[in-house]
């Protein structure tokens, strides 16, 4: 494990990340630091894509892990950040994600006693929706948010509806990471929770762009809850997000 210094970093915590081997991703910030990990998070992708039985043997195989705290005594962060091959090309994604900027993770190496690659393969007939992308961003961090004392006086949205967001992109790249981060930064420190947030690749499926009526890129598009609304551009300005989320 290596462990990097960093200063002027989010507050401590400990982040988990299960992706399926299509692409999707599930993913949790947990600032209490609790026991329960990847295996939650395959329980959501089997909630989520309607899968037979929770997808257990994506762990350790798609996962990530990243622990961030605080040294007092030099006024400094540290972050321990791993993750297996196969997902070490989503790398900047998870930067995006935990707001960790360009942190290079710790590449871990197989154990041939916990990982069967070959075993894993006879999954993919039983659990097709795991090869295939389904442009699912899961956060499943909003019970575990520290309170935010300035939403106390606020009305609440509606928890058990939740908001869904297509982001709608061409291809993946900086700029998507810098969208990302700063709609992973707005969702966080707001009241919209819990939330969901779907990448589109417009390239891959045009379809999607159709039914969402979606004529360039970048646009963010908020499903849930009614009435549908768009933003064209401008992802990059927080105020402009926010507008988008709120209800009127």
């Amino acid at each position: 494990m290596s462990t990097q210094a960093h200063q002027n970093l989010p507050l401590a915590f400990k982040g988990i990340a299960v992706f399926t081997p299509g692409g999707d991703l599930v993913y949790c910030r947990d600032y209490q630091k609790k026991a329960r990990w990847h295996l939650h998070l395959c329980g959501a992708l089997q909630e989520h894509l309607g899968l037979p039985e929770s997808p257990h043997f994506l762990v350790p195989a798609f996962t990530a892990t990243v622990d961030c705290w605080h040294n007092a005594a030099t006024a400094t962060t540290h972050i321990a950040a791993e993750l297996y091959p196969f997902i070490y090309r989503y790398q900047g994604l998870l930067n995006a994600i935990f707001e960790l900027g360009n942190l290079e993770w710790t590449r871990l190496r197989f154990n041939s006693d916990s990982i069967d690659l070959l075993i894993l393969e006879t999954y993919r007939s039983r659990f097709p929706e795991l090869w295939e992308n389904h442009n699912l961003v899961l956060d499943l961090s909003e019970s575990s948010l520290p309170p935010n004392p300035l939403e106390g006086g606020q009305d609440q949205q509606d928890e058990s509806a939740g908001t869904i967001l297509r982001l709608f992109v061409s291809g993946h790249s900086a700029a998507t990471e810098r969208i990302l981060t700063t709609l992973q930064s707005v969702l966080e420190t707001s009241h919209y929770q819990p939330y969901t947030l779907q990448m589109v690749d417009v390239s891959k499926h045009p379809e999607q762009a159709e039914v969402d009526q979606v004529a360039a890129t970048p646009t963010l598009v908020r499903v849930t809850p009614l009435p549908v609304r768009r933003l064209v551009g401008e992802l990059d300005n927080p105020h402009a997000i926010l507008s988008l989320l709120k209800d009127s």
